[in-house]
Order: C-alpha cells, then sequence, then structure tokens
C-alpha cells in the first residue's frame, strides 16, 4: 500500500512544477513535502522526479505512479457516488469544460431543469476552447467536456456525438446569400472576415481546410469571444464561420443567416460530449450526460438543416 500523503505531494509537484509551488498549494513546508517524496523513492528504490530548467517533472517511474494516483481516486469517488445513489441520496459535483458556442443552448433549458430535477447536485462550468477542455480533462480537473470539432485523441471517451456543420453566417441581404451555391473559401476573400483563435474548434477546422485548399485567409477581426463574431456579423461589418445552433436565436430574429460550405470535412463536423477514457464517473456525471443528451439541441439531434 503506498503512502497516500506521499502520492499526493508527489501529485502536486508533478502538476506545479516544483517543491515550493506545491508546498504553497498544499499549504505545508517546502521540507515536507520533500521528505515525503524521498522516502517514497527509498521505498520504492527508483528516483520519481528530476529537475527540468528552473522546476522539476516526472521520470517514467513518477508518471506511472500519479496516473496509479488519479485512477485510484476516481475509482473511490466513483464508489462512493454509487453507495450515495443506492441510499437514495442526491448529494454530488459534476465539473463540465464547456466551450462558449455551447453555453445559449446549455443555458436555455437542459441545466435548470437538471440543477431542478436533482437540487443536491452542484455544477462547476468552466468555460474552455477544445484544446483547454481536453487539457481538463487530462488534468482530471472537470468530469466531461462538450467539444466541438475535436481531434481524434485516445485518451478520451466519447459518449454522444452529432453532426453540426460548420457553416459561413451572413448579415441580412448579404451578397454571398445570392450565390445559390454552397460557399467556398475563395468567396469569402472579397468580404471583411472575423475568426476565432487558434486554439478553439472552429478555427482549426477553417485552418485545416484552408491548409488543403492553399488559401491564405487574412482575417481582419480575431477574438476568443463567439460574442464578439456574431455581433461582428450581426452589425454588418463582415462574416465568419459557425454552426447553426450557435446563432439560432439570431437566425429565429432574422438578425443573422446561414449559408453551408462546399467542404465535406466542414459538412461533417462533430459536436462530442466526451470524458477521460478509463476513468470511472460518479453518478452524478452519468446522469448528467444522460439529461444534456436528451435536453439539448446540440446532442439530441444532427443540425437543424440536415435533418429537414
Amino acid at each position: 500500500m503506498f503512502n497516500q500523503r506521499a502520492l499526493t505531494y508527489l501529485n502536486e509537484v508533478i502538476r506545479r512544477g516544483s517543491l515550493r509551488r506545491a508546498a504553497a498549494h498544499l499549504n505545508v513546508d517546502a521540507s515536507a513535502v520533500s521528505r515525503q517524496l524521498k522516502a517514497l523513492e527509498e521505498e520504492l528504490d527508483t528516483q520519481l522526479c528530476e529537475r527540468h530548467g528552473r522546476g522539476m517533472r516526472a521520470t517514467a517511474a513518477g508518471q506511472l505512479l500519479v496516473h496509479h494516483f488519479h485512477a485510484q481516486r476516481a475509482s473511490e469517488e466513483a464508489v462512493l457516488s454509487q453507495l450515495m445513489a443506492l441510499q437514495s441520496l442526491t448529494k454530488g459535483e459534476v465539473r463540465i469544460a464547456v466551450g462558449e458556442g455551447f453555453i445559449a443552448d446549455l443555458i436555455a433549458a437542459p441545466l435548470g431543469t437538471f440543477m431542478s430535477a436533482f437540487s443536491g447536485i452542484n455544477v462547476e462550468i468552466r468555460m474552455a476552447g477544445v484544446n483547454e477542455a481536453m487539457s481538463l480533462l487530462k488534468d482530471r480537473e472537470v468530469d466531461i467536456a462538450l467539444l466541438y470539432a475535436p481531434p481524434v485523441d485516445p485518451q478520451l471517451f466519447c459518449h454522444v456525438e452529432t453532426r453540426q456543420p460548420l457553416d459561413v453566417i451572413v448579415p441580412p441581404n448579404h451578397p454571398l446569400s445570392d450565390l445559390n451555391r454552397p460557399v467556398t473559401l475563395h468567396d469569402l476573400k472579397e468580404w471583411p472576415l472575423a475568426l476565432m483563435d487558434n486554439p478553439f474548434g472552429m478555427r482549426q477546422m477553417v485552418n485545416m481546410v484552408a491548409h488543403q485548399e492553399r488559401i491564405h485567409l487574412e482575417a481582419r477581426l480575431h477574438t476568443n469571444s463567439v460574442s464578439v463574431l456574431k455581433n461582428f456579423v450581426r452589425s454588418g461589418i463582415g462574416v465568419t464561420f459557425m454552426p447553426e445552433l450557435t446563432v439560432a436565436d439570431e437566425i429565429e430574429r432574422g438578425e443573422i443567416f446561414t449559408l453551408p460550405m462546399q467542404y465535406p470535412v466542414m459538412n461533417g463536423t462533430r459536436a462530442q460530449i466526451v470524458s477521460l477514457k478509463g476513468q470511472e464517473l460518479p453518478v452524478a456525471s452519468i446522469t448528467c450526460i444522460d439529461h444534456l443528451h436528451k435536453g439539448m439541441r446540440f446532442f439530441s439531434a444532427d443540425a437543424p438543416r440536415l435533418l429537414q
């Protein structure tokens, strides 16, 4: 049986990158952290950390122990959650990483109905682009993530997947609406273009297609905000890319129009609810996934225009 305090200290040293930062986070003396790690290394007769630049990083053995530590904690949390469920208790927590493009759909009803139905379950929502959301899962800082256009990652498990094409969105009466055919990237070169920053799934999808088509897209506006992109288009300044459901309210009000792109990869863009593969999810998280699957338009069916 490993010393749990030593494993906790090791995990924080690796996570924070130094003994001092780990000690500060744990609110203990750095010497106490050092003694625990040294004792664990002597017990196992192997080095667990090594100096790297001004900090510390895990050796292969250290990484193996930290993985064991996370798996052990996740398993214990899952068992406790299942025991509570057997006792008809309604306490728990769900930590979710969410891209901004999902927020309107999430807040519209599913989150409220979930919190009303399970009043003892607290929800923590972290706003994050696709890259950051995947990192939060791997660092076990969230339980589930809602991803748009994620890259394939063997460390993640997909619970729900729908097809949500990445369209070009334009203001009313825009000349692109008169093309009567799918839009190409060449068509967009005449108009002011806004793009999300690189860590976001929408931007990564656009970059991939632009690279395949050997087209350089000159954006007039770069941002990390979906709201900024919507207002950029709604005000008539220019055009951008977005899935239909992210602008569903604006479409209904006649403020924004979506136009399909020519490229199969953009029309096949996926939205997913994922968790870390191999991690036992608490009952609260499993229940939340089921609720979001049924209640969110993004995850209950493919994009509306694909169902017409």
